[in-house]
């Protein structure tokens, strides 16, 4: 069990809980009640339907979630035993876990939870709760519904990972995400294989929105996630708010949209998916905003299959003027791009970058909430319409100040003076990297006449990450950023460097079992390019890692050589992208982002666990509360602040479960 998560003044004002690695956070809504009650509305509806299809993601995630975390809210609320012993506490922190994670599986090591007490207890602990509150079937008894789910809870050998990316593997076969059934990585290569036109300039995403699954006689077939099909009960309920977001949208642009949204979810069509792509991301005019449908594909071992998300925002006006500069350059940030002529955007268009304050995180986005988005996806509409870009205002906040006086930076850091520039410099510099990493980043680059949108397969987004942080890294030290106004001096632009080498170098394993090798994405990109410039600046001595006090540090010799190193690797990503390189996009990120230093790590994680702080954050949802009037009509809504997590978890358990 990990020592209580050391407290700092400003943790009081966002900390809700802390368990074993996790610590929990709570996000204000700044300037909500300046918002007008068409746009309340709006925001309550688009947030319902955010909350309404939780239960997509948890059987997304692995089949048995859902009878899981039935018999774990049955047993919180209606366990009659004695809820004040060790294993009884041991359970709750378990269900808080699996909570967290939307299933059994760790949401980022993919691992499967391990419980810190014994079946035999579990066993006891659905013995003592009324049969009547459990999930069980037609017939079904207390034994047998232990029977199914003690192995699969216990038994660490059954369902290991969710998501398996070992270079080897069977990664559908060997992964427990329910994504496929019933079929191997060459039976799913093969039943996509010449289904997409090379000659199709606006190529649909396929098999974006379906499970792929072996029926009796063998047949492999496509199980659409739509209103009738997979999941139609959730996506019903979905659809419902959707309509009634209509009635309050801010332009006919954004009616139309939702339009689309809903046919979307009642055809399963993936023409109309981007249809609505198309529009949305062509509509810059409402304040209020979304996201809400299958729209990333990390969980997917091929990276084709998108997990259920949706999040509902409202614009930072103020905080907005930056990411306007931005945007309002993009085509200057392309053309002066280290890449290759051939794989440049000749015309930019479309960037619509702003900051944003969440107002509710929904599905893939909750607890764990992104810091930065841009969609859509699909590398067509980013070419021909543009796309949308955020920086998350409100999620970052609640982030930078709990992390303020909590000594990480003091014990990694090379120096005091990297210390001092990082304190000063380091909230602008990491929110400017987001923006560029959003804004320019996933929206710069062409893929080449022909190439297959899915040629880099599992690694396509881990090597898309890296294109992006690459593109705003190279920027940071550009005099440009100067000239914009955008940072004050270079020392802002160095403290970017400062952290994300020894985020990539040093720290970020933190996150990561002894022993195991990095699998997540983000990590994956982060990793690959630290290493990378590190071992081709070696001989110019451009960073070093070096030994102080037995201590391992981090420290850049010369900025300017480490950007063109940035440079370099931008261009050879660009590449490999734009040529569907997947032989050398496998053996770069293999080389350099997956594989872990062991005594390096095993000392990190010493450090690290002095510091009694959590890696991993989430947060809980504030309670949007409708006030009506005499006729019925929302007249306002209020903002209520949750402080307890477990309360939240339970309360969506009742209220946002369809399947």
């Amino acid at each position: 069990m990990m020592q209580p998560i050391a407290l700092t003044t400003n943790d009081f004002k966002y900390f809700v809980d802390q368990f074993e690695d996790i610590r929990v956070l709570r996000y204000e809504l700044p300037e909500f009640k300046s918002l007008t009650l068409q746009q309340k509305r709006m925001i309550y509806y688009l947030s319902q339907a955010a909350l309404t299809g939780r239960d997509i993601l948890w059987d997304q995630n692995f089949r048995f979630n859902i009878q899981i975390r039935k018999t774990l809210e049955s047993i919180l609320e209606y366990y009659a035993g004695d809820k004040t012993s060790e294993e009884y506490k041991s359970f709750v922190v378990y269900a808080k876990a699996v909570f967290f994670a939307n299933g059994i599986h760790h949401h980022y090591s993919n691992d499967k939870l391990k419980p810190r007490f014994s079946p035999d207890y579990f066993a006891n602990l659905i013995k003592g709760t009324d049969k009547h509150k459990l999930p069980l079937s037609d017939g079904q008894t207390k034994n047998e519904l232990i029977s199914i789910l003690n192995p699969i809870i216990f038994d660490q050998k059954l369902f290991a990972r969710k998501v398996e990316r070992r270079a080897g593997a069977d990664l559908i076969a060997e992964s427990a995400t329910n994504l496929y059934e019933g079929v191997n990585q060459k039976e799913v290569e093969a039943f996509y294989s010449g289904k997409s036109d090379p000659n199709d300039n606006t190529p649909v995403s396929l098999g974006l929105n379906s499970k792929v699954a072996k029926q009796k006689d063998g047949k492999i077939i496509e199980e659409v996630y739509k209103s009738g099909g997979l999941y139609g009960m959730a996506i019903d309920q979905i659809i419902i708010w959707l309509e009634k977001a209509i009635s309050v949208a801010e332009s006919d642009l954004q009616r139309k949209e939702l339009k689309l949204l809903i046919d979307y979810y009642i055809t399963g069509d993936l023409k109309i998916w981007d249809d609505f792509n198309v529009i949305w991301a062509q509509d810059n005019v409402p304040e209020v905003d979304y996201n809400n449908g299958f729209i990333e594909t990390y969980s997917d071992p091929l990276g084709m299959k998108a997990t259920w998300e949706a999040i509902v925002n409202y614009t930072d006006i103020e905080a907005t003027k930056r990411t306007k500069i931005i945007s309002a350059n993009a085509q200057w940030f392309e053309d002066n791009s280290p890449i290759q002529p051939q794989y440049k955007k000749e015309k930019v268009t479309g960037i619509a970058a702003k900051v944003i304050n969440i107002a509710m995180l929904g599905g893939e986005c909750y607890p764990v909430s992104p810091l930065g988005i841009n969609l859509p996806n699909a590398d067509w509409i980013r070419k021909e319409i543009g796309s949308k870009s955020v920086t998350l205002a409100n999620i970052t906040e609640a982030y930078d100040i709990t992390s303020q006086g909590n000594g990480f930076l003091e014990e990694f850091a090379a120096d005091r003076s990297e210390v001092d520039r990082i304190k000063k410099y380091g909230r602008l510099s990491d929110a400017l990297h987001t923006d560029l990493h959003e804004c320019i980043g996933h929206a710069s680059g062409k893929l080449a006449d022909g190439t297959d949108s899915n040629a880099l397969k599992n690694y396509s987004s881990v090597l898309e990450e890296a294109r992006a942080d690459l593109f705003a890294l190279y920027y940071m030290m550009d005099k440009k950023l100067l000239e914009l106004g955008l940072l004050p001096n270079e020392e802002a632009a160095k403290a970017s460097y400062d952290s994300y080498l020894r985020n990539g170098l040093l720290t970020q394993v933190i996150r990561i079992k002894p022993g195991k090798d990095i699998e997540e994405a983000h990590m994956r990109n982060r990793s690959a390019i630290s290493h990378w410039v590190y071992e081709k600046g070696k001989a110019e001595n451009v960073v070093e890692i070096f030994r102080k006090n037995e201590k391992s540090y981090v420290k850049i010799n010369d900025y300017f050589k480490l950007r063109k190193l940035f440079g370099y690797l931008l261009k050879e990503i660009q590449r490999i992208k734009s040529e569907g390189d997947y032989d050398s996009g496998r053996n770069l990120i293999e080389k350099f982002g997956v594989k872990v230093d062991p005594h390096l790590h095993s000392e990190i994680l010493e450090r690290y666990k002095k510091l009694n702080l959590a890696p991993f954050t989430g947060f809980v949802n504030p309670k949007l509360i409708p006030v009506y009037s005499p006729s019925g009509e929302i007249a306002d809504v209020e903002v209520e602040y949750v402080d307890d997590y477990l309360g939240q978890m339970l309360e969506y358990g009742r209220n946002y479960s369809f399947l």
